[in-house]
């Protein structure tokens, strides 16, 4: 039985993937890429390969976080590409993790796949990551490069950071609240993903977004209904600057993205609005 190769597997996100992925029998092989290098033969006969590793981007940016940040995308990339080539039977599938800060701080546009890239400190990382993820096409293999929303997950750490001041009434706005926010929920994440693996039909970049967009104030309201707490307390946008740093932009900065590429290939959303999403992730977890 062929077998899937996932990086970043003890993420949130890989957990999950290896998880289903297991339970319908497919064998599942966590790799590790922080010694930069990848043992000869390690890729040999592997089915397909989930790309999810990379430095955590959450926590203040200082020099030397920025720059783990983008050299754990681009040179985590490069070296499993190259493992790619020094196989003689390759993997047939690459599902690399991007994110929407790939299209930097956009204001009310709506971005597709085919909208430009941005401008800024992620949109530069996200552009270095795929590119390297992108070699891999030049040996045969199917390339499909998924920019991934803010993910909701019961375990997801911002998730739990909204949850915990909406639970006390103080969940409101972060700045002026009218910022986009593109988020997913971790159930049409981890099907995407294995969609993308299955379904030859995707290729290139595809976002991983719910098809409802919402703007923050909005989400913060929505939060603040399913648990029954009014949304009180606003968080300054020079307050989250001064104690974030360049990490604030990930919150202030606005991404209207829509997921156009899956939508046109039949993907169906469990979770394609915002208040349904988030009334299943504060509900009791299934035994």
């Amino acid at each position: 039985m062929t077998t899937t190769v996932i990086t970043g597997a003890s993420g949130m996100l890989g957990r999950r993937l290896a998880s289903d992925l297991a339970s319908v029998g497919t064998p599942v092989r966590p790799l590790s890429l922080r010694t930069g290098s990848i043992a000869p033969g390690l890729l040999e006969g592997v089915d397909a390969v989930i790309h999810l590793a990379g430095e955590p981007v959450a926590g203040r940016w200082t020099p030397t976080k920025r720059a783990a940040i983008l050299a754990s995308r681009r040179d985590g990339t490069r070296v499993l590409v190259d493992a790619m080539a020094a196989a003689s039977a390759r993997p047939r599938v690459l599902v690399s993790a991007s994110a929407v800060g790939y299209y930097g701080e956009r204001g009310d546009e709506v971005l597709t796949e085919r909208s430009a890239r941005g401008a800024g400190f992620l949109s530069d990382v996200c552009q270095a990551w795929e590119e390297q993820a992108a070699r891999a096409a030049a040996l045969g293999v199917r390339v499909v490069r998924i920019r991934l929303g803010v993910i909701l997950a019961r375990d997801a750490i911002a998730f739990r950071r909204l949850l915990l001041p909406a639970r006390l009434g103080l969940g409101g706005p972060l700045g002026s609240g009218r910022q986009w926010w593109s988020w997913i929920h971790v159930d049409d994440a981890a099907t995407l993903v294995r969609t993308a693996i299955a379904d030859q039909r995707y290729e290139g970049a595809v976002n991983a977004t719910a098809p409802g967009p919402a703007r923050q104030i909005d989400i913060a309201r929505a939060l603040g209904r399913v648990v029954h707490r009014p949304t009180l307390l606003p968080a300054p946008a020079f307050a989250l600057r001064g104690l974030l740093g360049g990490f604030s932009v990930e919150l202030l900065g606005s991404r209207r993205v829509i997921p156009a590429q899956a939508e046109s290939l039949g993907f169906r959303f469990a979770h394609p609005e915002i208040e349904g999403a988030l009334a299943d992730l504060v509900a009791p977890a299934p035994r």
